[in-house]
């Protein structure tokens, strides 16, 4: 049966006077239908978990002599015992785990095995920072003098570590190892070298996963978020214009998480300064 006409008018009036205010809930998450109740949603945060131990592998050590100048080279660092590192927690690594200077940083657990006669009784845990790299020697046989050689991996510690878990005469033995948390005292370091044309950063003293896989800097004024390049180890470079503004530093590790240092350099800052930031906890 036809509605009457007045019916259908006062039908429409009501459609046109009345805001649509319907609302769906989809996954727990409301939305608004409708241009008068739209509302921004607002995605929760998520946050990386902190680095964790990895698995057992099995390598072989040996060790090598030098000052705290000797044992960063490959890696940037230029004073191991300065910086924090210590002769008797430092290590040069082999390409594998070297990975073209990613791996400078990183934290190992090293323990000597299967070699009563050369591993020290009663040793405990080796806790290393890898500083440095071992290259290959092609020359020789990985398994006769090429220790270092592709595919092993291998730990060249400094002196006073390898004689930690093992006899000098031993020369090379087998060990377990893993990554482990960095654990450092202070802040992340970031020590701005170079001239006002290019700008060079060492990174250090970080924690966590304590590899570095990108660097960002920020200024206050010009400078937008710009990324840095690697140039060997933990060193970074840019031909941004730094000088003159405040800076700060973004460093993501190989676990993802990152961390941000905000303005920790003054817009006077000078060629040669470290300055301390935010650590991976």
């Amino acid at each position: 049966m036809a509605l009457p006409l007045s019916v259908l008018l006062v039908s429409l009036l009501l459609l046109i006077a009345v805001p649509d205010i319907y609302a769906t809930f989809h996954h727990g998450v409301h939305h608004a239908v409708g241009s008068r109740a739209h509302h921004r949603i607002v995605l929760p945060k998520h946050h990386r978990p902190k680095f964790k131990p990895g698995p057992w592998k099995q390598a072989h050590a040996t060790f090598y002599e030098g000052g705290p100048g000797s044992f960063g080279g490959a890696c940037g660092y230029d004073d191991v015992v300065r910086e924090g590192y210590g002769l008797d927690s430092t290590a040069a690594v082999s390409n594998v785990l070297f990975n073209n200077g990613q791996a400078c940083g990183a934290c190992y657990e090293i323990k000597c095995i299967n070699s009563p006669q050369f591993c020290k009784r009663g040793q405990q845990s080796l806790f290393v920072t890898a500083t440095n790299q071992c290259p290959p020697n092609y020359y020789e046989s990985s398994d006769n003098g090429g220790w270092c050689n592709e595919p092993r991996e291998h730990f060249d510690l400094a002196e006073p570590a390898f004689l930690k878990i093992a006899e000098y005469k031993g020369g090379i033995v087998p060990v377990q190892y893993r990554r482990v948390p960095c654990k450092k005292q202070g802040g992340i370091r970031f020590t701005i070298t170079g001239n006002p044309y290019f700008n060079q950063v060492a990174v250090w003293n970080v924690g966590g996963a304590g590899d570095v896989v990108s660097l960002q800097v920020k200024g206050n004024k010009k400078l937008k978020w710009t990324p840095m390049k690697r140039s060997w180890g933990q060193k970074w470079e840019t031909n941004a214009m730094l000088v003159g503004e405040s800076l700060t530093f973004r460093v993501r590790a190989s676990d993802g998480r990152y961390s941000t240092s905000w303005h920790i350099a003054p817009k006077n800052w000078q060629f040669g300064q470290t300055f301390e930031g935010k650590n991976f906890k």
